[in-house]
């Protein structure tokens, strides 16, 4: 016969109660959310009136309960030998009522529980308004085991009232009577609770409960926890009660209140957990809290005592709200601005393990810190890294950083974690593969989100600037901001496309202002984009069209091409992101504008060339295309590469000749020349990264190209051909097709 792990144990309610009063049997504090309507605790006393069976009760038997004494200076009179696992809100509300004690919501509103009693009907209601009023009803149960009550005190005093609205026959007197006194004898109903022996462990606990559970529903791991720090140290448990309550309230002094995560006592105790003994897995907390040895399985009161010591130094820097708050800036800086924009909370608990690692274990600087937290929170937060087997993945990842000694050890393995996991392939194959989807809850759709905060992107056809409109602080009737289709559904309807799978991709949404949403409804791109785009100059339309990742003339694409497009240049727009988050100088897009007499000075070479003229041949005094492609050659390799200067109207020689000799009517018009020829063979998102200006350069007027690094390859259009040019020393050369495949690939995939 194999080996029974459970005792049986009868309670009268009356010794229930009195135990749980007394400690001997671990309920947690009443201050813990009560989830249970009150309409359940209705139908839970009318039950047990009626001598109706409610269910028995699961206790685990409490190890190491001789020589124990409880955590901190709130203890209980005595330490529990039985912690409840199973039946928890039935107790909390048997407990509730019968001692007349509030309870407290989800939302950390306190609430007592009122049941009112027909002795007449012999009836129970929840109490309202209507009812309070009523003198047939005791408006609240809990005076009857009150311990200063006289049952027949209140019997008299309930059919005095009675009597003032009706007259009450000697049968119905007799009859009150007894329903008062068997709703007192309440405290006489038998229960039966199944113990569970403290010989078995966590997991063994766990699953009984899943086995002997009807909705076979998983044995909730912070409620049991919760009831531990109960059982043992009551403050630390109150500290994060009070903790997680303050972050939901906005304040006017010091608070946890913020707008990215209201968390939970069971996050914050695994943030303690990981900081104070680097295990992930809340199952540890168990054998924390009951002085059990991680190796040996051995438990000793010695043993509890050190390791809650640990444990509160932990739980002290968790809540600490300087730590707190500067940990959210870290989350700010990698682009994030609300928790509507972060899919998994696991992310930001273990960001939040890392970044107090860093700071009150390893010394790492505070300002690098936070770059690297915020680097580490992008790259897990767009991958999804905790979505499945959190625990599991975050043990391995705490796992490596056991044996650290100092700062630069602790920096090196997040570093090392993350180029591990944004590679080259990640970023050309995995992501695009990623974004294929119509989830609206995707983590590559919020990381593409952050990206445009973090590049400081302006809202598509908008002067606004993505962080300025997802502000949380702001609020209106109407959302500043709105996914908008960039193929609108009703026009894909015509398309004969009316799946959401398809409709809803993600690579057909983009951020616009409300308004233009709302004018543009349904209206084709070939029509609503032309419109809208009169708002802006050329430089500001390229700019849009590489924050919103838009493929050329991409409102004239088929569907599925366009998609296809987008997909691979919003992976670039939030690797681009991710690499200045990274401190890569090259995702910056600016460079120091020279003036013209130092350009000179410095002389032709990698990053800077003059050209004589735009489209005129100074030879045969005619427009020569010519001319134009030698600019343009110019300007895509400095784009291709690490950026440069072009300027025109000064000879090799460092001569003065003037824009002039172009022969165009105005600045302007040169200017639109220009934008025109890039856009028309390199391609409008090329256009970014060229900053026209003109400058005074002797007595001569000159126009200078400030020109930044591309974020994707620039080919020029020559004829039907596509070339590839790149800087070598001081002249442009051009790229055979297997060079070119292999600069891309080292210049562009990282």
């Amino acid at each position: 016969m194999a080996d029974i792990v459970f005792t049986k144990v009868d309670f009268t309610m009356g010794a229930l109660m009195d135990s749980i009063a007394l400690g001997t049997v671990g309920l947690p504090d009443l201050q813990r959310p009560f989830v249970w309507k009150n309409t359940k605790v209705r139908n839970l006393f009318d039950s047990m009136f009626r001598g109706f069976p409610v269910g028995y009760f699961l206790f685990w038997e409490n190890a190491n309960v001789e020589g124990s004494r409880a955590i901190g200076t709130d203890g209980k009179q005595k330490i529990p030998n039985m912690l409840i696992v199973d039946g928890q809100q039935r107790l909390t509300s048997l407990y509730a009522v019968i001692r007349g004690v509030p309870v407290v919501r989800d939302d950390y509103q306190s609430e007592l529980i009122e049941i009112a009693f027909n002795p007449v009907l012999e009836k129970f209601e929840v109490l309202d308004a209507a009812i309070r009023k009523d003198k047939s009803y005791v408006p609240n149960i809990s005076v009857i085991w009150s311990k200063d009550a006289d049952l027949f005190d209140l019997v008299d005093q309930y059919l005095g009232d009675l009597k003032t609205v009706r007259d009450v026959s000697d049968e119905e007197t007799k009859s009150i009577r007894k329903a008062f006194s068997k709703l007192q004898n309440l405290l006489s109903f038998p229960f039966t609770t199944l113990a569970l022996s403290a010989t078995i462990d966590e997991e063994q606990v766990s699953e009984i409960f899943v086995r002997i559970n009807s909705a076979g529903k998983s044995l909730n791991q912070a409620d049991f926890i919760l009831t531990l720090m109960s059982v043992f140290w009551d403050e630390g448990r109150a500290q994060l009660e009070e903790f997680c309550r303050y972050s939901l309230i906005p304040a006017k002094g010091p608070s946890p209140f913020n707008h990215f995560i209201e968390p939970g006592p069971d996050q914050l105790l695994r943030v303690s957990v990981g900081l104070g003994f680097r295990r992930a897995r809340l199952q540890y907390v168990y054998s924390i809290l009951r002085g059990k040895d991680l190796e040996t399985g051995q438990f000793s009161a010695e043993r509890r005592e050190s390791q809650f010591e640990l444990l509160k130094q932990a739980q002290a820097r968790v809540i600490n709200l300087t730590y707190w708050h500067d940990f959210l800036k870290a989350i700010q800086q990698a682009g994030f601005r609300s928790g509507r924009m972060i899919s998994s909370e696991n992310n930001l608990v273990f960001a939040y393990i890392l970044y107090l690692l860093g700071r009150t274990e390893y010394g790492v600087d505070e300002f690098a810190l936070r770059g690297l937290i915020a680097r580490w929170f992008f790259m897990t937060a767009l991958t999804g890294r905790y979505s499945s087997s959190p625990e599991s993945k975050m043990e391995f990842d705490l796992a490596r950083l056991r044996e650290l000694k100092d700062a630069d050890a602790f920096v090196a393995v997040l570093v090392d974690i993350c180029n591990a996991t944004l590679t080259n392939d990640y970023w050309s194959v995995t992501l695009p593969s990623d974004l294929a989807t119509a989830s609206a809850n995707s983590p590559s759709m919020y990381a593409f989100f952050a990206a445009l905060n973090l590049l400081e992107a302006r809202v598509l056809f908008s002067k606004h600037k993505v962080a300025e409109l997802l502000d949380p602080t702001t609020k209106s009737n109407k959302s500043a901001l709105e996914r908008h289709h960039l193929f609108p559904k009703g026009h894909l309807k015509t398309l004969g496309i009316t799946d959401t799978r398809e409709t809803n991709q993600i690579a057909n949404f983009t951020m616009i202002e409300w308004g233009d949403n709302g004018e543009i409804s349904d209206t084709t791109p070939t029509k609503y984009v032309p419109l809208l785009s009169k708002r802006f100059d050329e430089t500001e339309l390229a700019e849009m069209q590489y924050w919103h990742a838009l493929p050329d003339n991409w409102q004239d694409m088929p569907y599925q091409d366009f998609l296809r497009k987008r997909r691979e240049r919003m992976a670039i727009v939030i690797r681009d992101a991710y690499k200045k988050l990274a401190g890569d100088a090259t995702t910056s897009g600016k460079l120091p504008l020279l003036p013209v007499t130092k350009l000179v000075a410095e002389g032709e070479g990698t990053n800077i060339e003059f050209k004589s003229t735009l489209r005129i041949n100074l030879h045969t005094r005619q427009k020569d295309s010519k001319m134009e492609l030698a600019v343009l050659k110019t300007v895509a390799a400095f784009l291709n590469m690490s950026g440069g200067t072009l300027v025109i109207g000064v000879a090799d020689d460092g001569e003065p000749v003037g824009i002039e000799a172009d022969e165009f009517p105005s600045e302007d018009n040169m200017n639109l020349h220009l934008v025109n020829l890039i856009k028309e063979r390199m391609g409008t998102s090329s256009m970014m990264y060229v900053h026209p200006r003109f400058d005074d350069y002797h007595d001569a007027r000159v126009m200078v190209l400030d020109c930044v690094p591309s974020k994707a390859p620039v080919f020029v259009k020559d004829s039907a051909l596509e070339r590839f040019y790149v800087r070598t020393g001081a002249a442009t050369s051009e790229l055979t097709a297997s060079q070119t495949q292999d600069f891309i690939k080292q210049r562009f995939s990282h």
